[in-house]
């Protein structure tokens, strides 16, 4: 895991992730993409036993990571509950919950933010963090035990939830072409989003791919540099 950039890539980029404070460029195919996804199901079934209709909750801003730990989690049937800084009102954390999740991701920075509800969970992993706190696990270390080879995915159906509130894949897929037709992508575009505006995946992750567009993630630009970025990457659409 880690800093990603292949010399060369044998297919198109898929996502790009940059970030213009860390100076990160992360570049990654589909294939690569999937890779990844595929060790986060494997440390959810493997390592923490967790079965199909399992709940986990999903606290980090756009990243590639974030991409893997969404489509991990999804692939091994999991229900996934968000909370950021800008859901677009979409499913939430429920601050309440009397059943502790299966399972939280989160951003290191946000585990003691008063801004923030964290979550009970029974397996706890700590994300973009020099060291995990305690009781949470470095996620990017744990998944180093897995296998990048994808298990034989959850069998979901698309009237299945996708999110405790009920949502279904069907349903979430649906809103994801909604506002890909909004914007305006078609297979082969690419699109340039702010990771500081747009933080829920299906405006970042779902849409770009559900139209067979690539996305390029923007985090810590300023106008200048998402202009520059802009071009580098020869987007087609921006989310800014």
């Amino acid at each position: 895991m880690g800093n990603h950039r292949a010399p060369e890539l044998t297919e198109p980029t898929l996502l790009t992730y940059h970030d213009a404070a860390t100076g990160e460029h992360t570049a990654l195919s589909a294939t690569e993409l999937g890779g990844c996804a595929a060790q986060v199901a494997g440390l959810l079934r493997e390592g923490c036993g967790i079965a199909e209709g399992g709940r986990a909750a999903v606290m980090l801003p756009p990243h590639w990571l974030t991409a893997a730990v969404l489509m991990g989690a999804w692939s091994a049937g999991l229900q996934l509950s968000l909370q950021g800084k800008a859901t677009a009102g979409l499913q939430v954390l429920e601050p309440g919950a009397d059943t502790p999740y299966d399972v939280l991701f989160v951003a290191g920075d946000r585990i003691g933010s008063w801004l923030e509800h964290v979550p009970d969970a029974k397996q706890r992993f700590s994300v973009f963090a020099e060291e995990a706190p305690e009781g949470y696990r470095d996620l990017e270390a744990a998944l180093d035990e897995f296998s990048p080879h994808l298990p034989p995915p959850a069998r979901t159906r698309a009237g299945d939830a996708a999110t405790p509130d009920g949502t279904s894949y069907g349903a979430w897929g649906a809103i994801a072409g909604e506002i890909a037709g909004q914007i305006g992508l078609r297979p082969g575009d690419r699109l340039l989003v702010d990771a500081a505006v747009h933080e829920h995946p299906l405006k970042w992750l779902l849409a770009p791919l559900s139209a067979g567009a690539s996305v390029v993630v923007a985090a810590n630009a300023g106008p200048e540099a998402l202009a520059a970025l802009a071009e580098s990457e020869r987007v087609t659409h921006k989310l800014q």
